[in-house]
């Protein structure tokens, strides 16, 4: 009968920790609920147009709509051409912890041909557990219009050059650098350059010219002669035409009669330019230069000396036959 009591009892210790245990794990499971994480909705936006591609902006909504706050969650964004199916560009974010009942916003951007549909797929992540996907499909790109005020031509640069100087008049080469930052070939646009007076804001002249067709990722220079009055200051100001909208404008600064501040706030100091200093010899012009190196020199007194070694070498000859 002892024997029964204590088998019993034993029983009846172990019957309480396993409930006890499975109490407790029930307790851990509830107050550790796993994050329920999901993709509810994706917007698609045109951010840019050019002619040969478009920038989207995708935004894609994510609720934790159950458990507790996430883990850190990222998005990977893939583009898929409907046509061969090819995974064209992706790209991967991080959004961090979503609390629960949030739901978060992320906004990615991708560069696509502007060519046929693409299948646009988000892969959500916790950590490095993948847990939803999302998707949407955009078609027929090539029938976007292209934004107008963008061609992309920049102006890069100017440089100013004084080619002659006639009493008081100056003839400025102007050379524009032109540099195409899209991904094709630009049209040829019509520029009208003006050298305008800083102070009056007269202008003094202005040339209409050709920006010419400009290979992408490249830069061209475009040259062409303003006359001006001497002693003044000019801004020169590019204005580049698309049709009868004016699409990009560059300026710079020609100061033939610069000023320099002696005291600060007190006195102003007029600098005299002898713009004649500048012109630039006809000869220097017309260098020709070779493989990219300096313009080809003939030592000084060469050609004499080749003409001395000559003439020896005839004399010599003809005193041999004679012997």
């Amino acid at each position: 009968m002892a024997c029964n009591k204590s088998t019993v009892f034993r029983i009846f210790i172990l019957a309480s920790i396993l409930l006890a245990f499975t109490l407790s794990s029930g307790c851990l499971r509830s107050f550790e609920e796993e994050s329920r994480l999901r993709i509810t909705n994706m917007d698609i936006s045109a951010k840019e147009v050019k002619s040969a591609f478009v920038d989207i902006d995708v935004t894609t909504y994510v609720e934790n709509f159950h458990g507790d706050s996430s883990k850190n969650t990222s998005l990977l964004l893939k583009a898929f051409s409907t046509r061969t199916g090819l995974l064209e560009v992706q790209t991967q974010d991080d959004i961090g912890i979503i609390d629960k009942g949030d739901t978060v916003t992320i906004t990615q951007s991708l560069k696509l041909q502007k060519e046929g549909g693409y299948r646009i797929v988000a892969v959500l992540f916790e950590e490095d557990k993948k847990k939803n996907t999302g998707e949407i499909t955009i078609y027929s790109l090539e029938n976007l219009p292209a934004d107008v005020q963008d061609i992309g031509i920049e102006v890069a640069e100017m440089d100013f050059l004084v080619r002659e100087v006639d009493g008081g008049r100056v003839v400025i080469q102007s050379d524009l650098y032109l540099t195409n930052e899209g991904t094709d070939t630009s049209g040829d646009y019509q520029m009208l350059i003006k050298a305008r007076e800083m102070d009056a804001r007269l202008l003094a002249d202005k040339e209409w010219m050709q920006t010419g067709s400009i290979k992408p990722e490249t830069t061209v220079i475009r040259s062409l002669n303003l006359t001006v009055p001497n002693h003044y200051n000019y801004v020169v100001e590019v204005l580049i035409w698309n049709n009868d909208t004016i699409v990009k404008r560059g300026e710079d600064y020609v100061q033939l009669k610069p000023q320099m501040t002696v005291d600060v706030g007190t006195q102003v100091e007029t600098k005299h330019i002898e713009t004649s200093d500048f012109i630039i010899p006809e000869e220097a012009r017309n260098e020709v230069w070779y493989d990219g190196d300096a313009p080809m020199e003939e030592e000084p007194g060469f050609g004499i000396l080749l003409g001395i070694v000559a003439i020896l070498s005839v004399v010599l000859i003809q005193r041999r036959r004679e012997k």
